[in-house]
């Protein structure tokens, strides 16, 4: 069975994906983390994430292995690596090329492949699993997305931007 969670960036399906497959003890899809890590890479070859003949080969090319808790490329855990700033930013970059989004649903169907899944991301009932058995849609307004995201950084320890920059970035990624 697959279960979908799609939604925009801080709408929280990423925690309502993480609970729910926990709840159901299903295999849980984090989809986000596998742009994260085509992002990590680039930046980690130097290769411009507007150069999308670049980043989508850098994506073709690349080792990934996701488990339950943890990001690989090449066999290298970059769990922490791909929550950086630079990479969060770079991966709605990413994102938006149309080779690496096919690059990464090929992988996200052999991932389901005789899996009961849980999944989020923006288009995962829609374009990678329009056949999914159950399909979710969470949303919230900018600024408390906004909010959301200040919280988890801080949460994590990590050092968050001041609100009203947060809010601009959401913005922008709404808008790619």
């Amino acid at each position: 069975m697959i279960v979908t969670i799609d939604g925009p960036a801080g709408s929280g399906k990423s925690t309502a994906a993480r609970g729910l497959a926990r709840r159901l003890q299903f295999d849980f899809l984090d989809t986000g983390s596998m742009y994260r890590a085509v992002a990590w890479q680039c930046l980690q070859r130097s290769i411009d994430l507007h150069d999308e003949a670049a980043v989508a080969e850098c994506a073709q090319a690349m080792p990934l292995k996701l488990d339950q808790e943890h990001v690989f490329v090449d066999g290298r855990d970059v769990t922490g690596d791909v929550r950086l700033p630079e990479v969060s930013h770079g991966s709605s970059i990413v994102a938006s090329n149309p080779a690496v989004r096919r690059e990464l649903a090929a992988r996200q169907r052999d991932f389901a492949n005789g899996r009961n899944i849980v999944t989020e991301g923006r288009d995962q009932g829609t374009a990678v699993f329009p056949h999914a058995e159950c399909k979710f849609y969470v949303t919230a307004n900018a600024e408390e997305r906004a909010a959301r995201r200040q919280r988890e950084l801080h949460e994590r320890h990590e050092q968050a931007a001041p609100l009203n920059e947060i809010l601009q970035q959401i913005r922008e990624r709404d808008a790619r």
